[in-house]
């Protein structure tokens, strides 16, 4: 028999080979022992985390609520794309401000950046000691942001270390929050800022709750809001005054879900410089509800025992309404919307009748 000859080159890869053969005999052990019945199965990946205020991926990591002018000139704007909860609250005048609620994702910006609201303060309880970005406040009502449960990091006390001007824009709509910054402070001054946790909604892929519709109004004493949903986008896009509402970056804001939360607004003791009253927009107690998700509307009831508690949202059965994941807004409103649904088909042919066909002339 003739004796088996290899080269240096032979070598090299017959070692290769036998490597191979037996790294891929090799499993990772769960701990069962090397002849359990389970023995070798591998270590299963960890599923991503998911936050629990948005249901979509990322970090329960802490809270912050920064205060948005909601008006034309401060339209679009600036990093609320990257918020998990939007708020819209009625002020002076029933204009509009809104309430961004960030955690999974802080963006570079955030702005434009205005003034505090002492409806804040009951909204904001719920998510527990926040991080609260604001432009200012009146006199009276700094004593008792001070006093509530948050942490102050307003433009007043953390000035041009967090908070800057745009120069592209015009004052008084051209506050810029720095998030990072905000953090480094909150950091310095060992502030313990609450983080994310489920503050009364869950989530769930589909629903067969509720009533097809197409969009749906809602309207305040001085702005008004419609949302439309949108196949495509797998969500609600969002007008405001028949204008696309779109972040900064040119990217539409889509609502994967959208709270239409029918509450009570009146008159607090609170007022802005110019006169005008501020409105006190109760969040809790109970009352209806409409909720938009995946092209449905579903009707029920909020409810909120006090200002430490969540909310929770269930059908006129006592269901519970869960969310579609993705961004959520809430639009805090005295009336309910009005919804349009799809055109009804047209009623089946009468027995005896062809479809089309012209009814038989009487005599």
């Amino acid at each position: 028999m003739r004796a088996m000859r290899f080269s240096k080159r032979g070598f090299v890869a017959l070692f290769i080979l036998l490597a191979l053969t037996f790294s891929g005999c090799a499993q990772v052990s769960d701990g069962s022992g090397a002849n359990g019945k389970n023995g070798n199965k591998s270590t299963p990946t960890p599923p991503p985390p998911i936050n629990p205020l948005s249901g979509r991926v990322g970090q329960s990591n802490p809270v912050l609520a920064v205060k948005i002018d909601d008006t034309k000139q401060a339209r679009p704007q600036i990093g609320l794309l990257d918020a998990d909860v939007v708020y819209i609250e009625q002020v002076e005048g029933g204009a509009t401000r809104l309430a961004a609620i960030y955690s999974s994702v802080y963006p570079a910006q955030i702005g434009p950046v205005r003034s505090a609201r002492i409806s804040d303060m009951e909204l904001l309880a719920q998510f527990g000691k926040v991080a609260f970005a604001f432009s200012g406040a009146q006199r009276k009502l700094r004593p008792v942001i001070d006093n509530a449960n948050l942490y102050n990091l307003g433009a007043e006390r953390e000035g041009l270390s967090v908070y800057s001007r745009d120069k592209e824009r015009r004052a008084p709509w051209n506050m810029i929050l720095d998030p990072q910054a905000l953090f480094e402070r909150a950091k310095k001054r060992e502030f313990d800022i609450a983080r994310a946790k489920s503050i009364g909604w869950s989530f769930s892929k589909k629903t067969k709750l509720g009533k097809e519709v197409l969009s749906a109004e809602i309207k305040w004493p001085g702005a008004r809001y419609e949302i439309f949903w949108s196949e495509e986008s797998d969500g609600w896009l969002i007008e405001q005054s028949g204008t696309s509402k779109d972040d900064a970056s040119g990217a539409p804001i889509v609502a994967s879900t959208f709270v239409v939360q029918v509450v009570s607004i009146t008159d607090s003791k609170y007022g802005d410089k110019f006169g005008g009253i501020t409105p006190l927009v109760t969040t809790i107690g109970q009352g209806p509800v409409f909720v938009f998700r995946d092209g449905r509307a579903i009707t029920g009831t909020w409810s909120r025992a006090d200002a430490l508690s969540g909310t929770t949202f269930t059908t006129e059965l006592g269901e519970e309404i869960a969310f579609k994941a993705g961004q959520i807004w809430f639009a805090l409103v005295a009336q309910e919307p009005a919804i349009t649904y799809p055109p009804a088909p047209p009623a089946p042919p009468a027995a005896g009748e062809s479809e089309g066909a012209s009814p038989s002339p009487t005599k």
